[in-house]
């Protein structure tokens, strides 16, 4: 990780983009903090800060210039509540494929009073019921969401939605339920489910343990039974072919 320093804000790569404006690339540094931005002075409209390892949005200072953030491809979770204090004037910011999840975590966006101009395409957010409908309701200016217009039909069927603070936070409490059902689903599908070896199987491991030829087999099989595990390629035989008949000790093996 490369941390967010004056030397490296002064070296990277500035210059007037297709728009004419003054524009800083900061991108593909694997930042992992926003820091130190006084240093670019206030001299810059667009900053790109695309293809880093950002988690907060945040700890910007004064910036009045600065009209277009750009932070593509980072791990943002959290934004800064208070963050439209700092960036008065900012009218796009790009979040496209970062890590919002629910939609409350957009509300400090309401504090940025000229946003018009927003991408959170391939965040999570972008799932849960009603999500266009409660940016556009948060966020009055805007007036372009993951680059399509918004609509006066949407602003209208917003408005109808969210009558009162109550509605709006049973839609919250829904698009945190969801998360938490995809989450736990996702656990139970990766957990892996452990199976108590079998009584025949048990007793292959020790005829098996009985059988071994060097220690080591006899430490991995031990180690097996311990825990419970059955070793890979243990062969057990088949109770009914009679091939074990209690006269005499199981033979068991192994495929390799």
């Amino acid at each position: 990780m490369v941390k967010l320093t004056a030397d490296l804000i002064w070296n990277s790569p500035h210059f007037f983009n297709a728009i004419k404006e003054r524009e800083l690339e900061l991108r593909g540094n694997k930042i992992p903090v926003i820091e130190n931005l006084g240093a670019t002075e206030d001299q810059f409209d667009t900053i790109d800060l695309s293809d880093n390892e950002i988690v907060k949005l945040e700890n910007f200072p004064l910036l009045n210039r600065l009209g277009t953030l750009i932070v593509n491809n980072n791990r943002i979770t959290r934004i800064n509540p208070n963050i439209g204090e700092f960036l008065p004037k900012l009218h796009t910011l790009v979040l496209t494929n970062n890590r919002l999840v629910n939609l409350v975590e957009i509300d400090p966006l309401a504090s940025i009073p000229k946003l018009q101009y927003l991408s959170l395409l391939d965040n999570n957010i972008t799932k849960k019921p009603n999500y266009r409908l409660y940016v556009i309701h948060k966020l009055k200016s805007l007036r372009v969401l993951d680059f399509i217009k918004v609509k006066a039909k949407e602003r209208a069927e917003a408005a109808a939605l969210f009558t009162s603070k109550e509605a709006e936070e049973e839609v919250k409490k829904v698009s945190q339920e969801v998360v938490q059902k995809v989450s736990d689903t996702t656990e139970d599908a990766e957990a892996p489910k452990v199976v108590a070896p079998t009584q025949e199987q048990i007793l292959a491991i020790k005829a098996a343990i009985v059988n071994s030829q060097t220690i080591e087999e006899i430490a991995r099989l031990e180690q097996a039974l311990k825990f419970g595990q059955v070793p890979a390629g243990l062969v057990v035989p088949d109770p009914a072919s009679g091939v074990n008949d209690g006269s005499g000790p199981m033979e068991v093996g192994f495929l390799y």
